[in-house]
């Protein structure tokens, strides 16, 4: 077990944790990152190997239903491995949700996109079913605010659920720079009344674009329409400034999909967890969150050791992602690399 014991090392110079709270994170991620997903009771068969499966099962549920986690410390952790750009922050506010029977598992997530995909760092489970609500993405954008300050954001990037009136207030009295998405039914000011804001572009052809020249008045701010036909629908944003560019800025939006297909099918899974309340489903996407970053840096560390082949279409063989995870996965002993050499 000596990787565990290099882990806590690391984990120690970040969280300011009890020695035996960090011994169990270690071996949270290192039994994650073995059986690739959030069920506890296959965690369980993998946490620690001298101690029976029921017993290590007890410890996983009694950590999520007892320990305060220290969120601010996470934030600040997953925060440090994402190097910030120049001109700040890219983040993207989005929902996922899905049915464990009858409850509704229904998270808001704020993640900062890089390198091709979006790292989470603040999220809420919503207790509901649909969309999130204004106090609420105020609420998570207000966290991230009071860490790192609104000078640290490029821009907010969300799809269609994220508009509304005090919505686009908050945004613009935080001087929070965005690009959000409207639907096409969504109504604006004509010459002869209110009007679809699709109409406005009809006349494009597929794949032509068009950005308004001057701010139109919407939801009580002057903003900036542009607009993109394609086959079957249009693509229609709304910001606040340098509207040139915001098809090719709100096209990282789609990396937060990517984190979604991370924590889910694609990566750990997290659809299988029979976790029933809200504050444990909180810490346990705590822990997947560090261990997404986590994977994530390695894969980018081994990518520049031993660089993924292009395949045809230009994208790589295998996601940054999965690389990390499959090299942590096969060659755990590698786990004692610190954080910092990434």
């Amino acid at each position: 077990m000596v990787h565990i014991m290099q882990l806590k090392d690391v984990l120690s110079t970040h969280l300011a944790w009890h020695g035996a709270r960090l011994s169990f994170l270690a071996m949270f991620f290192v039994a994650l990152f073995k059986v690739k997903t959030v069920n506890l009771s296959q965690i369980a068969t993998a946490l620690n190997p001298k101690a029976k499966v029921g017993s290590n099962y007890r410890r996983l549920q009694r950590f999520l239903a007892d320990f305060e986690l220290d969120d601010d410390a996470i934030v600040k952790l997953i925060a440090s491995l994402v190097p910030r750009p120049d001109e700040g922050y890219t983040l993207s506010l989005d929902r996922t949700n899905w049915q464990f029977g009858t409850f509704s598992i229904n998270l808001l997530v704020l993640a900062i996109v890089h390198n091709g995909v979006a790292l989470p760092v603040y999220w809420m489970f919503l207790d509901k079913k649909g969309n999130s609500n204004t106090a609420e993405r105020i609420m998570i954008m207000e966290q991230f605010i009071a860490t790192f300050g609104t000078s640290s954001i490029a821009w907010l990037l969300a799809d269609r659920e994220f508009v509304g009136k005090k919505w686009f207030k908050f945004l613009r009295q935080q001087k929070i720079p965005f690009r959000i998405r409207l639907k096409q039914n969504f109504q604006v000011a004509g010459q002869k009344g209110q009007i679809p804001v699709m109409a406005i572009f009809q006349h494009l052809k597929v794949d032509e674009m068009l950005a308004l020249p001057r701010q139109q008045l919407i939801l009580g701010q002057q903003l900036y329409l542009i607009g993109l036909r394609l086959e079957d629908e249009y693509l229609l944003i709304v910001t606040d400034q340098k509207p040139e560019t915001a098809l090719e800025d709100y096209a990282k939006r789609w990396n937060i999909e990517t984190l979604f297909g991370i924590l889910k099918s694609r990566g750990f899974r997290f659809e299988e967890t029979h976790l029933a309340d809200g504050d444990r489903i909180n810490k346990l996407l705590a822990l997947l969150a560090l261990a997404t970053v986590w994977a994530f840096k390695v894969g980018e560390w081994w990518h520049e050791q031993e660089p993924l082949k292009f395949k045809k279409h230009g994208r790589l063989a295998k996601s940054i992602f999965r690389y990390g995870l499959d090299f942590l996965r096969t060659t755990l002993f590698h786990i004692q690399l610190k954080m910092d050499d990434f």
